[in-house]
């Protein structure tokens, strides 16, 4: 098993905070592979992203396959490398391999409704939002020059 401590994310050297990615467990490397959402998506769930999951459909937005859309076929966790459907590359031999592409390279165009407990989790994230916009009250600061001159 691999030495993990959640110490180092909270070290600013580049060299602990990359042992962390490489070093941590499934269950915390699988929020790592959280994916942007598109404008309109955004609006509807009040998120910015959410944890990738096969059958999304996903849009690559940097890289050799910039543009390119797909659904995703595989998600290697240990890795952390997402495969979409209809990207492919030929081997040498002339046989067709998936590329993997990273989560921070992609974006959610559509969601995959299957998962009931995804979409109400969704849902208590984007009621939790406006409900603490409604409850704030405006702070009334007060000068500290006026209360001194009274």
């Amino acid at each position: 098993m691999k030495h993990f401590s959640t110490y180092w994310k909270a070290s600013k050297k580049p060299k602990k905070q990359r042992k962390y990615l490489a070093n941590a467990p499934l269950h915390i490397k699988r929020k790592f592979m959280s994916v942007n959402l598109t404008k309109i998506l955004r609006q509807k769930y009040k998120t910015r992203n959410i944890e990738i999951r096969k059958g999304d459909t996903v849009k690559v937005m940097r890289g050799k396959y910039k543009g390119k859309t797909g659904k995703i076929t595989k998600i290697k966790t240990k890795l952390m490398k997402i495969y979409l459907e209809g990207i492919q590359k030929k081997k040498q031999e002339g046989s067709m391999v998936d590329v993997p592409l990273k989560s921070s390279n992609l974006q959610i165009i559509e969601l995959n409704t299957d998962d009931k407990r995804r979409f109400k989790k969704l849902k208590e994230i984007s009621g939790k939002t406006e409900t603490h916009k409604k409850e704030r009250k405006p702070e009334i600061k007060q000068d500290k020059n006026n209360e001194e001159k009274k």
